[in-house]
């Protein structure tokens, strides 16, 4: 399997191309701001063709660049319902504005195709099997995306602005609540095996071992109330 991701942009949000093997279909997980000139860069180094675009949620530093990169290879984009409207609208997902010199370089609005994610449905794109869970807390409509393992490919899991490593998700913009976030993380991550690689939104790979025993907002949710974690999320990303 071939994933090739690199930051993005002024947040440093990972995009992440996908496919079975170079010169092979891929989808493209959250292109954010200013993330278009790297997907094309990836798309010609590794000979690939897009098929679609799939986002974790709908904040600005994850959409950014849709609307040029649907646009350039004609593929519908993937989004939970209850995000889709920042899409075309990202200060009000935001509650403030994001800065006239940013405004400037983005493209607001949906691309022409928008299909939308349901939680527990598998999508089968490029060849490529994708379990989707609905996971709020950062967002209403946040989703991460799991691949199950792959001859020596252990498991694969896009955690979005879920989980980082060592940290969360920021819940204190619009639609952030930090106790949605972490019902979510013990509903979605605790039940991962220990080896599955966690690719998230920002910062480096991990892996939920590894955030199991060392990440204290993991821990407490899997201590249960009265943990001793940190009682707010960390601002991270967006």
């Amino acid at each position: 399997m071939l994933v090739a991701g690199f930051p993005a942009g002024a947040w440093g949000t990972n995009c992440y191309l996908v496919a079975p093997a170079a010169g092979e279909e891929c989808v493209i997980i959250d292109p954010g701001h200013q993330a278009a000139e790297g997907v094309e860069e990836a798309v010609a180094k590794h000979r690939l063709k897009p098929v679609a675009v799939i986002l974790t949620h709908g904040h600005i530093d994850h959409v950014a660049s849709v609307m040029p990169v649907c646009g350039a290879h004609d593929v519908p984009a993937w989004i939970h319902p209850a995000d889709r409207y920042m899409m075309s609208d990202p200060e009000k997902a935001l509650g403030r504005s994001i800065g006239q010199p940013l405004m400037g370089e983005l493209s607001i609005g949906e691309p022409d195709d928008v299909e939308e994610l349901t939680d527990g449905a598998k999508l089968e794109l490029a060849g490529l099997e994708l379990t989707v869970a609905h996971a709020p807390g950062h967002t209403k409509g946040s989703v991460t995306f799991r691949m199950p393992e792959r001859a020596d490919v252990p498991p694969v899991f896009f955690s979005g602005d879920l989980l980082f490593a060592g940290s969360i998700g920021r819940t204190d913009l619009p639609g952030g609540d930090h106790g949605e976030i972490l019902q979510s993380l013990a509903r979605v991550c605790l039940p991962l095996e220990d080896e599955t690689v966690v690719l998230s939104g920002h910062g480096p790979q991990t892996t939920i071992g590894r955030e199991r025993a060392t990440n204290p907002f993991l821990r407490e949710v899997a201590s249960g109330p009265g943990g001793g974690a940190p009682n707010a999320a960390p601002r991270r990303g967006m």
